[in-house]
């Protein structure tokens, strides 16, 4: 039996962080992963398509050389190398984790881990055979896996989830796309920028369900001008692969029809890896596969954490990296106030770019508060005409009494980037107020939020 402070199962964005956290601390750490360090984000997610984004968004301008006065003829794109780029990108981050744990001291183990007691971590080592490892503590950071709809299977080359997606080297020749949320969103935009013909088909009213409706109707009308064929209030009854490709049954307001194309790609969230870590035997209680926790992270076993996609809170790798840091400062007893969903900002980089945190406006007036809301469109804002990006608006949410910040959502050019300042302020519990009167640099895209911040109070400056 080897003794350590801190064990922790998955070496993904949330497990990683939490190991540096600790060894800085002081502990002594043994980090378990069974396939790559980094998680899905680095490897299979976040992080490679945000890179094929890249390539999509250039792929765009080179069409959209009259506007900018350049004219370019015979251009030849290549999706393969997109990819290959792509997994270069998450090859540099891997190699950087991996250089990370070595600096700190973390002892990694390759192998999969699972609970024997509620002290010790049995290994099933990637070599073979096994090592028991005793952990003061115990962090629970396997994360989660793409949903399916019941009775379906992908087979990565009909039936795709999100890592198929990204592991083909070609496009397809059409794809439907089950799901509007932020993956199948963009995926959407990734092929439709090479060309490829794509349905989104979505059983919520709306794009984006968890998001502001009216940010979600300025996504649609612009991928509509990509010519991306966008289905909501639709139910997918069935898929099943065809000689040609996969046939798709839908039913919504005209009825039951049958769409077809090469490939369909399921993007209807997560489900999470909790399966074979003896959970049961411990008692680490869990709600329809994920992980109860508290605003801390501890588990229903108080020295046992669980972080990330596992426990259920937001399936985001900030979160996850955020909850560890969290996990591992409670373990130190540092005084560390619990886990706020509400200060997450999510984001979703399609083109516009859509980002947001806290509550909706309609969220905010469902839970009671009386709103006042400031809103500022892109099309006003210099460097926004500069860029040749005026689709979208800042709108910021607020408590009409309090005055304190409710949320906000931009959609808009680099709105991803945008969103930390108001993040900052509510964490700060700073008024729109105090936004409204911060100098910002001119021209930058920021001002919008400057502008939004002094519509709360109905007195905008540029509109």
């Amino acid at each position: 039996m080897e003794s350590y402070d801190l064990v922790i199962i998955g070496g993904g964005p949330g497990g990683y962080v939490a190991a540096i956290r600790a060894a800085q601390l002081g502990f002594r750490v043994a980090l378990v992963e069974a396939k790559h360090l980094g998680g899905v984000c680095l490897n299979w997610g976040c992080i490679p398509t945000k890179a094929l984004l890249r390539n999509a968004e250039v792929v765009r301008l080179l069409g959209e050389g009259k506007t900018f006065g350049f004219s370019v003829e015979g251009v030849e794109v290549d999706y393969a190398a997109a990819v290959r780029r792509s997994r270069k990108v998450s090859a540099r981050l891997v190699k950087g984790v991996a250089l990370l744990m070595r600096k700190n001291g973390i002892e990694v183990i390759e192998g999969r881990g699972r609970l024997a007691d509620a002290q010790t971590v049995v290994v099933q080592l990637n070599e073979g055979g096994e090592r028991r490892l005793e952990g003061r503590f115990i962090i629970l950071a396997t994360g989660a896996r793409a949903r399916l709809i019941p009775g379906l299977e992908a087979d990565g080359e009909r039936i795709l989830t999100a890592r198929h997606a990204l592991e083909r080297r070609t496009l397809p020749k059409s794809a439907i796309i089950i799901g509007a949320g932020p993956i199948g969103l963009e995926f959407a935009t990734i092929w439709r920028s090479y060309g490829v013909p794509v349905t989104v088909v979505e059983m919520m009213p709306h794009l984006l369900p968890a998001e502001d409706e009216e940010a979600a109707e300025v996504l649609a009308r612009a991928l509509k001008r990509q010519k991306v064929k966008v289905m909501t209030s639709t139910r997918v009854e069935a898929v099943e692969p065809t000689a040609e490709g996969v046939r798709v049954q839908v039913s919504g307001a005209k009825g039951e029809q049958a769409l077809e194309a090469e490939i369909a790609l399921v993007a209807i969230g997560v489900r999470p890896n909790s399966e074979g870590l003896g959970l049961e035997a411990v008692g680490v209680e869990t709600e329809r596969g994920w992980v109860k926790v508290d605003g801390h992270m501890r588990t229903t076993v108080p020295h046992i954490f669980a972080i990330g996609d596992l426990n259920g809170l937001l399936p985001l790798a900030h979160a996850a990296s955020a909850q560890g840091i969290l996990a591992v400062e409670t373990m130190a007893r540092m005084e560390r106030p619990p886990f706020d969903r509400l200060a997450v900002p999510r984001g979703t980089y399609t083109s516009p770019q859509v980002a947001s945190f806290g509550l909706s406006e309609a969220q905010a007036r469902e839970a009671g508060y009386e709103v006042r809301v400031g809103t500022f469109p892109f099309l006003p804002n210099g460097k926004a005409l500069a860029l040749g990006e005026t689709q979208g608006f800042v709108k910021i949410v607020a408590d009409a009494r309090s005055q304190k910040l409710l949320g906000a959502v931009i959609v808009g050019p680099e709105a991803t980037e945008l969103l930390p300042e108001v993040v900052l302020a509510y964490r700060e519990g700073l008024s729109p107020e105090a936004i409204a009167t911060t100098i910002h640099a001119h021209p930058t895209l920021n001002e919008a939020l400057m502008e939004a911040a002094h519509a709360v109070f109905g007195k905008p400056i540029h509109l």
